[in-house]
């Protein structure tokens, strides 16, 4: 199968430092690299740049199948440099029956948990789902979240009602960080050029004091920077720098944003107790 996660760019050219962490020699593990490729564990693909090679990793945690003694000690060492708890190689086994049990978590969440009226049962929920939810965080009722297991967020931390928050590929959100209604956080996509439809994900990150206003749409492989805000119905699927204020088609910058933030989002106080 060739369902894959973004890993991250150029990865050839620092395999010397891999062939020195994993005690081989380079030479080997760029065989070992050329056999993965051969073989669909690892996935290259042109950049933006004429010198930007774009890496992905399977998806699935396909350790078992790798018959590539080096190769599979690469593909470990990768996959566990991605965000977040990944998909099992499925089948009848344990891990796959954990990830069904999650699932089955999830949807009642989404179901029936995220519509009542109180922030400490919906956060208990998602924290005994695998979330990870910093102190005065919330996340208001109606919202949908896939991946809860992926889900990072840090302290002071609000996401509004009506968000589709999808965390399968790792979402990580910082401190002090707003979410306005309606937004939609995407994990991934699919190849258009595949008649098989394989899925392509990337991790998402959004960092501290980022604002992310009504009906944005943040692609996978996004990271907002300190500070930054993606204005009303933009859609960015890129790094936006920090600080920066972002708008329209491609999200490009159209202004920068005051400096020495210092404020609290008050996510989770007294006058939003039952959002």
């Amino acid at each position: 199968m060739k369902h894959r996660i973004l890993h991250s760019h150029n990865l050839r050219a620092r395999l010397g430092d891999y062939a020195a962490r994993l005690q081989t020699t380079e030479p080997d593990l760029q065989a070992a690299y050329d056999w993965s490729l051969a073989n669909n564990v690892l996935f290259e693909s042109a950049g933006k740049g004429p010198d930007d090679t774009v890496v992905h990793i399977a998806c699935l945690d396909i350790r078992k199948r790798i018959t590539h003694s080096l190769a599979q000690k690469l593909f470990v060492v990768l996959f566990d440099e991605v965000p977040g708890k990944k998909l099992p190689d499925y089948g009848k086994n344990w891990p796959t029956l954990v990830d069904r049990m999650r699932r089955i978590w999830e949807q009642l969440y989404n179901i029936f948990i995220n519509k009542i009226p109180s922030h400490n049962v919906r956060l208990a929920w998602l924290r005994l789902g695998g979330a990870r939810i910093g102190k005065g965080s919330s996340v208001w009722r109606n919202t949908e979240i896939l991946g809860v297991e992926n889900l990072v967020i840090g302290d002071d931390t609000c996401i509004g009602w009506h968000c589709q928050i999808d965390a399968r590929s790792g979402l990580t959100i910082g401190n002090h960080v707003a979410i306005a209604s309606h937004v939609l956080i995407v994990a991934g996509g699919h190849d258009l050029d595949a008649p098989e439809f394989w899925s392509v994900s990337a991790p998402v990150r959004i960092d501290d004091y980022a604002w992310i206003t009504s009906r944005a749409i943040i692609l996978p492989g996004a990271h907002i920077g300190e500070g930054a805000v993606v204005s009303a119905n933009t859609t960015v699927g890129k790094k936006v720098e920090p600080y920066a204020i972002v708008a329209g088609q491609g999200g490009k910058t159209v202004g920068q944003r005051a400096r020495g933030l210092n404020y609290k989002v008050g996510a989770k106080g007294l006058f939003t107790l039952l959002h």
